[in-house]
C-alpha cells in the first residue's frame, strides 16, 4: 500500500510521476537519452548497469523491469542478466563492462567510494571518458529512481510475466510515457490481476 494517495493500480515510478505530471517529461527524456540515446555503450549494456544497481539497492520494481529490458536486448537471455546482477566479475561479459560495473557498484554505495584505481582499471580495459561519465550518471540516476519507488512504497506487481512485457516494451519502444488511454488500460489490467489473485486466495482459504 503506497504511503500517499497515488494513482490506483499504476506500478512503480509511473505512479509517482503521474502524481506530479510536470516531472514526467524531464524524467522520461533523461531516461531515453541515458538508456537509448547515441552512445558507444549498447542499450543492453546500459540496462545491465541499471539492473545491477537496482539489484544492489534491493528495489524489486526497478530491478525486475530493467532486468527484463536488459534480457530483451540480449535475446531474452535472463541467465546472463542474473549472472551480472549476482556476480559481475565472473559473468560472461567484457573486461570493460566488468570495470564499469565495478564503478557503478561503488556509486551505489557512495560517489566518494569511486577511486582513481577504479577509473584507471576502466580506462585500461578500453572505456572512454564518456563511458565512465555515463556509468556514474546511470548509477546515480538509478539510485534516485530506486529510492523514489521504494520511498513511496509504490505498487509493485509480483508476476514476472508483467515485467517481461514491460521489459519488452522498454527495449523496443523506449521511455516515452504512454498515452492516457494506455495508462488507463494498464491500471484496469493491474486491478483485474489484483482482484483475481485476491479471489483465488479467498477461495483457497475457504476450503
Amino acid at each position: 500500500m503506497p504511503y500517499i494517495k497515488l494513482p490506483g493500480g499504476i506500478p512503480g515510478i509511473i505512479s509517482g510521476m503521474m502524481y506530479r505530471p510536470e516531472i514526467i517529461e524531464p524524467i522520461s527524456e533523461l531516461s531515453e537519452i541515458m538508456l537509448r540515446g547515441e552512445n558507444t555503450l549498447t542499450p543492453g549494456e546500459r540496462e545491465l548497469i541499471g539492473a545491477y544497481v537496482s539489484s544492489r539497492n534491493e528495489c524489486y520494481f526497478c530491478r525486475s523491469s530493467h532486468r527484463a529490458a536488459a534480457a530483451h536486448h540480449f535475446d531474452k537471455d535472463y541467465a546472463l542478466v542474473d549472472s551480472v546482477c549476482c556476480d559481475p566479475e565472473h559473468a560472461p561479459i567484457s573486461p570493460k563492462l566488468k570495470a564499469l560495473l565495478a564503478i557503478a557498484g561503488k556509486v551505489q554505495v557512495s560517489g566518494k567510494s569511486v577511486t582513481e584505481e577504479d577509473v584507471a582499471r576502466a580506462r585500461a580495459a578500453g572505456a572512454t571518458e564518456m563511458e565512465i561519465h555515463d556509468t556514474v550518471l546511470l548509477a546515480a540516476m538509478f539510485c534516485m529512481a530506486n529510492r523514489y519507488v521504494d520511498g513511496l512504497a509504490t505498487f509493485t506487481p509480483e508476476d514476472e510475466k508483467v515485467y517481461d512485457r514491460m521489459g519488452a516494451t522498454m527495449a523496443g519502444k523506449g521511455y516515452a510515457m504512454p498515452g492516457k488511454m494506455e495508462l488507463w488500460f494498464m491500471s484496469l489490467f493491474m486491478r483485474f490481476k489484483k482482484d483475481r489473485n485476491g479471489a483465488r486466495t479467498g477461495a483457497a482459504g475457504s476450503k
